[in-house]
C-alpha cells in the first residue's frame, strides 16, 4: 500500500470522546463496524458493515511512530518483500508504521474519488467520511503524494480517475 499523506487537519464539531475504559486498557479506535474481504481495487480492502453519515469519524490506525527516512526505508523493504507498504506520513519528519497493526483501516485503498478523508490530529491518524456511505460499500481514502511517484498504476476505476499514483 503506498504511504498515504493527510489532508491539513481541521476542527471537527462532532469529534466524539474516546469511550471510558477500564485502568490501562487502551480504547478501541474502530468507531463503525467494518469487514476486511477481497477488494476489486487492490488485495484487501476495508467495508462498511453498516451505513455510515457524513462526517463521522470511522476509526483510526495506530502503529509505530519514525522517521520519515525510516519509513521510506522499511517501505522500500517491504515492496520487495510482501508488495504492501502501511506507511503514514504524519509530518515532514515522523511517520506511522502500521505494518504490524491490527487496525483494520490499514487496509483502506486508494481511490481518486474517496468516500473516507484521512486527518492527523495531535499525532493520531483518524478517518472520517466524507459523504454518506452505504453499509457494503468499500472504504477508501486518497493517499495523496506516494513513495512510488507515479511509477505505480492506479486501479480505483473511479471516473477522472489519474491514472497513477
Amino acid at each position: 500500500m503506498p504511504t498515504l499523506r493527510p489532508l491539513p487537519a481541521a476542527p471537527d464539531p462532532q469529534r466524539e470522546k474516546a469511550p471510558a475504559t477500564a485502568k490501562g486498557q487502551v480504547a478501541d479506535p474502530q468507531k463503525i463496524p467494518v469487514d476486511i474481504k477481497p477488494s476489486a481495487i487492490d488485495g484487501q480492502g476495508v467495508f462498511a458493515l453498516q451505513a455510515v453519515p457524513a462526517r463521522r469519524k470511522i476509526g483510526e490506525i495506530r502503529g509505530e511512530s519514525v522517521s520519515t527516512a525510516e519509513a521510506f526505508k522499511r517501505a522500500k523493504a517491504l515492496e520487495k518483500s510482501t508488495g504492501r507498504v502501511f506507511m503514514i506520513a504524519v509530518s515532514n519528519a515522523r511517520s506511522l508504521d502500521a505494518t504490524q497493526s491490527t487496525d483494520p483501516l490499514r487496509f483502506a485503498n486508494h481511490s481518486c474519488a474517496p468516500n473516507m478523508v484521512l486527518k492527523v490530529q495531535q499525532g493520531r491518524v483518524a478517518f472520517y467520511a466524507l459523504r454518506d456511505i452505504a453499509a457494503g460499500e468499500e472504504l477508501t481514502v486518497a493517499y495523496g503524494p506516494t513513495h512510488h511517484a507515479g511509477r505505480l498504476a492506479c486501479r480505483c476505476g473511479a471516473p477522472g480517475c489519474a491514472g497513477r499514483l
